[in-house]
């Protein structure tokens, strides 16, 4: 389990750079202290627009942190004032801020980085959002905060991404687990197995969104239809066992269609070749109890689906 007890939390706040002032109070039951030393997270700038949320893609080093606590006869407008005025004191500038239906309700809260229950509760009738960014001589930092509430209890996660070394591409393609494969051994593997993933896309938790540039699994996988004319493939979205699997078949969907455009748009390939669907979290390539699992699991596959 990942649960963590209030003196490992307040020791780790005392690192340098760490947000010191956003510690939970003694009367807080701590339910999470989770730290990558590389990853991404989707930081939402605006509400669900009827299509997707804005989100723009933080990369670094990730600390995310959970507590509930007497509520006291709070709202969670009280809840989250004094850590807001805490991060502006600290020198982060807010992005977004909103409440609830404002946000976007059920699509926005699962297309934020918020730890699944118990780790974190959020009531979809009632819960405040924020995102910020400062600067710093090592590139931007961002904090989110997601407060919500029950009958007794109010329910904080503070989510941090400061910058951090990239990793190497060795530890990428691994991180993808064993079904992952170097982008030069795709053709490869789609003759021998018919189905391969692509090991250089990675989602964070609720994004859709390809970020820009080249992707060479990709480009392999353009070359491998020009030099197979008569082949089809169908693009499979997954992703990590947060939130309901309604929504995730939806998310991994949009996964899919994401690469399926950039092939189209970006590489030439004929839209007719390709197809795309998501299977959600119902086909994990590792547990979902760690954020490792939870990474490997969140992927686009290609499967080798027909002759022409």
């Amino acid at each position: 389990m990942r649960f963590r007890g209030l003196a490992v939390i307040l020791a780790a706040m005392l690192a340098p750079g760490a947000l010191a002032a956003l510690s939970p109070p003694e009367s807080a039951g701590v339910t999470a202290d989770e730290r990558e030393a590389l990853g991404s997270v989707a930081i939402p700038v605006g509400g669900f627009d009827g299509a997707q949320v804005p989100v723009i893609e933080a990369e670094g080093a990730i600390t995310r942190r959970a507590w509930h606590e007497p509520l006291e006869g709070r709202t969670t407008m009280q809840i989250l004032a004094p850590l807001r005025a805490r991060l502006l004191e600290e020198g982060f500038l807010p992005i977004h801020d909103c409440a609830a239906d404002g946000c976007g309700g059920f699509d926005f809260r699962f297309a934020t980085d918020t730890l699944p229950e118990p780790l974190m509760h959020v009531d979809l009738g009632d819960f405040r959002f924020l995102s910020t960014r400062r600067l710093t001589g090592a590139g931007p930092e961002y904090a989110t905060l997601m407060v919500s509430r029950s009958g007794t209890r109010g329910f904080v996660q503070v989510t941090r991404v400061s910058p951090a070394a990239a990793p190497s591409v060795a530890d990428t393609l691994s991180s993808k687990g064993e079904d992952a494969v170097p982008e030069g051994a795709l053709a490869e593997r789609l003759d021998r197995e018919g189905r391969a993933v692509l090991a250089d896309l990675d989602f964070a938790t609720g994004a859709a969104a390809l970020s820009e540039g080249e992707f060479a699994s990709l480009a392999a996988l353009a070359q491998y239809l020009a030099e197979n004319p008569g082949l089809s493939v169908m693009l499979i979205g997954h992703t990590d066992a947060v939130g309901a699997l309604e929504g995730n078949i939806a998310l991994s969907r949009r996964r899919a269609e994401a690469v399926r455009s950039h092939l189209i748009e970006r590489l030439g390939v004929s839209a007719t070749r390709v197809t795309a669907a998501g299977a959600g979290f119902l086909a994990p390539l590792a547990s979902n109890r760690t954020e490792e699992g939870r990474m490997q699991n969140r992927r686009v596959e290609v499967i080798v689906t027909a002759l022409d």
